[in-house]
């Protein structure tokens, strides 16, 4: 028996399509207008394709040494970060998950009123610099250390571990520390995976915080070097005005690719536990 034609299927995957399409096509341009030859570029032919293929701007990017060094920043303060992210999180999460915590639904309360009202910018930049962070690599670190939404899905996948094996640790001799790190942690690296997904996105694309918090420009992470690039047009390893002229579009897209890849590549190896940590922490509880 042949299959009835499904018009609202056909009518969503072309919608769907069409949003998929609109999705990716501003990528697709800067790849084929970063690839493509200056002379087109200005001329205005290149959009989906390139047209005289060229690497002459990825070459521009990669002679300037501020990418390195933004490239260095931004590893630093996304490797640190999300470690130290990660570890608070989980160890509030954890405690908060115990029905049996002292002011547990208190604390509960006030942390969960951080979501709604902040603040805002003047007052933390004031306690920043009250404590000594301002132009430091933990004033990319500590202010931002942990995200209440981040906690909260951290806090319903621990509530959902079966207390059996936390009262077997127990009579193994183990304290609630080693309790943490022997038995739960093992057993909760989907919902780590996902929300050290976050907290490395957040810290990669972070740009206020370093606006406000960083002075030295070698501090800068890739993101304000990028702004800074793209505000300016051009790059200190160019060799003069003309170039910087005809070549400017196809350096900035060119930037931004370079700074967009490396985030690209990671998600794919995590994708695997993202879903399924993401709804286990936000179903259960």
């Amino acid at each position: 028996m042949k299959q009835r034609l499904n018009w609202f299927d056909i009518v969503n995957g072309i919608i769907l399509l069409g949003v998929v399409f609109l999705c990716l096509y501003p990528f697709i341009y800067m790849i084929a207008v970063s690839l493509s030859d200056d002379i087109y570029i200005l001329k205005g032919e290149v959009w989906f394709w390139p047209k005289g293929f060229t690497l002459e701007a990825y070459k521009y990017v990669m002679a300037d040494g501020r990418i390195f060094t933004g490239y260095k920043n931004t590893f630093i303060y996304v490797t640190l970060g999300t470690a130290v992210s990660l570890l608070l999180t989980a160890l509030g999460a954890y405690a908060l998950s115990k029905p049996k915590m002292v002011f547990r639904k208190s604390l509960m309360l006030m942390i969960v009123f951080t979501m709604f009202f902040g603040g805002g910018m003047i007052p933390t930049f004031l306690v920043v610099r009250e404590l000594g962070l301002v132009n430091t690599i933990w004033a990319m670190i500590l202010p931002g250390a942990i995200s209440t939404w981040n906690l909260l899905i951290m806090r319903t996948f621990f509530a959902g571990i079966p207390s059996e094996l936390e009262e077997s640790g127990k009579i193994d001799g183990l304290s609630e520390i080693g309790i943490f790190f022997r038995i739960v942690l093992p057993l909760s690296k989907a919902v780590l995976a996902t929300i050290g997904l976050y907290y490395a996105v957040g810290i990669w694309n972070n740009f206020m915080g370093p606006l406000l918090y960083l002075r030295n420009q070698e501090l800068f992470p890739l993101q304000v070097i990028l702004r800074n690039i793209v505000l300016s047009g051009q790059l200190s390893g160019s060799e003069g005005p003309t170039e910087i002229v005809v070549i400017e579009e196809a350096i900035k897209f060119a930037t931004i690719l370079v700074s967009t890849l490396p985030i690209l590549i990671i998600y794919p190896f995590i994708q695997k536990y993202f879903v399924k940590g993401a709804l286990i922490g936000s179903v259960k509880g």
